[in-house]
């Protein structure tokens, strides 16, 4: 079973609206509610996938009940932490001439409610895949992503990390399964600017040096980098289309990479799919759903009969893999 961690998400409540001029009464022209967070997304395109997995985490008021109940809606299982004080937040996404986010504080989260999501994670059994992915609230520890994983490290858990710098330093030291930094947030953990894929690699495998499994290293256009855990490096380019929303693209690479994983055993034809499932994602407005990975994954495989000199390590991962 996969398991994934938001401490804090959300209802997203996306608008647009032509023309934003602020001090005076402004009307939407298209609105939608999404469910939120990190790991509330991977559970989402994982279960878009046909992969089931857990959403856990924390949850408040009747914000939390509709976060719960859209997630089910979906075909997620969750096992929230239910809070009785504040509401889930809600983060509201104006789409005009410029974009404009205002993020919901979140509610508190006592010791209590930090046991109880301790003892959940006692339950989870070797094997399992655990994903922790966001930022950590100011109401919690600053070293709770290290206190989960050192709780866990003798349990055979596969732990999956995508944070940012310190957040994601700490914890290398219990050899995450998987971290997926972009190609600047590894550069702010070395101090240094990188420009090439030799550069990226290089960075890349010092994060191993310090514990890390295997390195995803997402690129935006650029496609992205996966060096193993058996020091194999993987490179691919992105499918061409137009990115409409990056939001939640490296959510959907994080679940198309443990699908692929958990249908093949293969590190390559995982990330291959990583790549097509956060492409997906870009190219629309919301997550991707399966149809949307397979179709980028025919034009893929249609681009690559053409140009049969092409080496085999560059070729996408047949379709089958999804199945």
């Amino acid at each position: 079973m996969i398991y994934t961690v938001t401490f804090n998400p959300s209802l997203d409540y996306v608008i647009q609206v032509d023309d934003l001029t602020l001090g005076r009464v402004n009307r939407t022209t298209k609105e939608a509610i999404f469910p939120g967070g990190k790991g509330v997304n991977v559970s989402v395109i994982l279960s878009n996938l046909g992969i089931k997995s857990k959403a856990l985490g924390f949850i408040a008021g009747f914000t939390g009940k509709q976060l719960e109940k859209m997630l089910t809606d979906f075909g997620c299982y969750t096992d929230f932490i239910e809070l009785k004080e504040g509401l889930t937040r809600i983060n509201v996404k104006v789409n005009s001439n410029e974009e404009s986010e205002i993020n919901g504080q979140g509610p508190n989260i006592g010791d209590r409610a930090i046991t109880e999501l301790f003892e959940k994670l006692d339950c989870l059994q070797n094997g399992d895949i655990l994903v922790l992915a966001g930022s950590i609230p100011n109401t919690l520890p600053e070293d709770i992503y290290e206190s989960i994983m050192e709780r866990l490290q003798t349990k055979g858990v596969r732990i999956v990390v995508d944070a940012t710098k310190d957040l994601l330093l700490n914890v290398l030291k219990y050899h995450p399964f998987l971290i997926k930094p972009n190609n600047h947030e590894l550069g702010e953990m070395f101090g240094v600017t990188l420009k090439t894929d030799e550069e990226i690699i290089t960075y890349a495998k010092k994060l191993q040096e310090k514990g890390a499994g295997n390195v995803l290293i997402s690129m935006a256009g650029d496609g992205a980098i996966l060096i193993t855990e058996d020091g194999e490096i993987h490179k691919g380019l992105p499918p061409k289309g137009e990115v409409v929303n990056s939001v939640g693209a490296g959510d959907s690479m994080v679940a198309g990479f443990l699908t692929g994983y958990l249908n093949t055993g293969d590190y390559e034809k995982a990330f291959k799919l990583g790549i097509a499932t956060g492409s997906a994602t870009a190219f629309l407005a919301w997550l991707a759903e399966k149809e949307d990975v397979v179709k980028l994954l025919d034009e893929a495989k249609r681009t690559l009969d053409c140009r049969r000199e092409v080496r085999e390590n560059h070729r996408f991962i047949e379709k089958e893999v999804l199945i």
